[in-house]
């Protein structure tokens, strides 16, 4: 499964609102990242930016920053993102790492290179876009999910990932890439955020107790997580 699943709309037709329900806890930790670290970009962009929500997000609470710009090789998700057009906030259609003009304070990787076929190619580009950048990396790589091979499949199928990683193998991924680590935390969406199926919401109250006596153990064993990167 490569770039097809973005361009032919079979990735729309898995998830048509394009994650846009996590947006706002996305760029919840985006925050928190960046004023723990004080860093306060003038400029900001998101490669893989789908229905532009992140940005829009941010925008409206991030007031110092002058410009936010997404974008998105999908027809179909900048087809979703045009809405959240406005003053200081666009979206392009466009590969950004073939974009030679484009410069930044702050580089968005959110979800994205866990889709890439070529994914530390992909990063070292990246590199080269912004002084900073915070990366959102799943962590799919955990016992309950290597137990339950069919929820690994759902994320290769339906969400289009074809990498796997713990936080080991997500933070040495960066570092390869030629990446300086300045900061790192877990995202638990798995007790956060609002879970939809009963299963999820039986998970929530465990992982929660277990998190809070182990966190590193209790992401590894039953995930329920994503990690959150400040890099330069």
């Amino acid at each position: 499964m490569t770039e097809s699943l973005y361009l032919d709309g079979d990735y729309l037709k898995n998830n048509p609102n394009w994650h846009v329900e996590d947006s706002h806890w996305k760029a919840e930790k985006i925050k928190q990242i960046l004023i723990k670290n004080k860093i306060s970009p003038s400029t900001i962009c998101e490669i893989g930016c789908g229905a532009g929500e992140i940005l829009n997000q941010l925008y409206s609470t991030l007031s110092n920053t002058s410009s936010f710009i997404g974008y998105d090789i999908s027809e179909n998700a900048i087809d979703l993102a045009k809405c959240r057009t406005k003053e200081r906030l666009t979206f392009k259609k466009q590969d950004l790492l073939l974009d030679n003009s484009a410069q930044f304070d702050l580089l968005l990787v959110i979800d994205v290179f866990e889709h890439i076929e070529d994914y530390i190619g992909f990063l070292r580009k990246c590199r080269q876009k912004a002084e900073y950048k915070v990366f959102h990396i799943p962590l799919d790589m955990t016992v309950q999910k290597v137990l339950r091979k069919e929820v690994l499949m759902y994320a290769r199928q339906k969400v289009g990932h074809l990498h796997y990683f713990t936080r080991e193998t997500a933070l040495d991924t960066l570092v390869d890439a030629g990446y300086e680590i300045l900061d790192e935390f877990y995202t638990p969406w798995g007790f956060e955020m609002e879970q939809k199926t009963l299963l999820k919401k039986i998970f929530q109250l465990p992982f929660r107790l277990f998190y809070s006596l182990n966190a590193d153990l209790a992401v590894r064993v039953m995930g329920g997580s994503s990690l959150m990167v400040l890099a330069r």
